[in-house]
């Protein structure tokens, strides 16, 4: 079985994380949600989530992929942790794909992770990802990173996840089950 973590932040964009939670589950993929602190999660609009885990309770050697939503204040939270910027690194550095929606791209970039690598992201943060072979693709897979340009592509984003950790067969009957093509 795949294991996949989600890192949440206070100010995350909710349907980002959620749509991806819940369609990764839907394929039988281990999703871990970790929160930067203990206890329930407020995301950017109000909802709260209660995370599996804290951060600090997991190691990158545990999963086969690491997912950050976007929105914001969330995806400063993230930038600015060193727990997370050091999590992706030694997930990419074992080969381990790296996945960001939104603004979140941002986050792969402070950790030198989608160097030389296409990406994409929310259009606010177009301008802080100056350098990179930047693309308006809705998702965009440039080996082991995938990004993504924000809620309204966040089901597209998570069949996307689905197809690389188990196969395009899940992918397909997943978005035909959920009428999402």
């Amino acid at each position: 079985m795949k294991n996949v973590a989600v890192l949440l932040a206070p100010g995350f964009e909710e349907i980002e994380a959620i749509t991806v939670i819940d369609v990764l589950r839907r394929a039988e993929v281990q999703v871990t949600v970790a929160g930067l602190r203990e206890g329930e999660i407020t995301g950017s609009h109000d909802i709260t989530v209660r995370p599996d885990t804290t951060l600090d309770n997991i190691q990158p050697e545990g999963f086969d992929m690491v997912v950050l939503p976007g929105g914001l204040p969330g995806t400063d939270h993230l930038r600015e942790d060193p727990r997370v910027i050091a999590f992706l690194q030694d997930m990419a550095n074992a080969g381990k794909h790296t996945c960001a929606i939104c603004a979140a791209p941002t986050v792969l970039k402070t950790a030198g992770v989608a160097d030389g690598k296409s990406l994409t992201s929310h259009p606010i943060v177009e301008e802080d990802l100056k350098g990179f072979d930047y693309r308006q693709d809705r998702v965009v897979v440039d080996g082991s990173v995938v990004t993504s340009r924000g809620a309204g592509t966040a089901m597209e984003f998570a069949l996307e996840l689905v197809r690389i950790l188990v196969g395009s067969d899940k992918a397909d009957l997943l978005a035909q089950l959920m009428i999402a093509r």
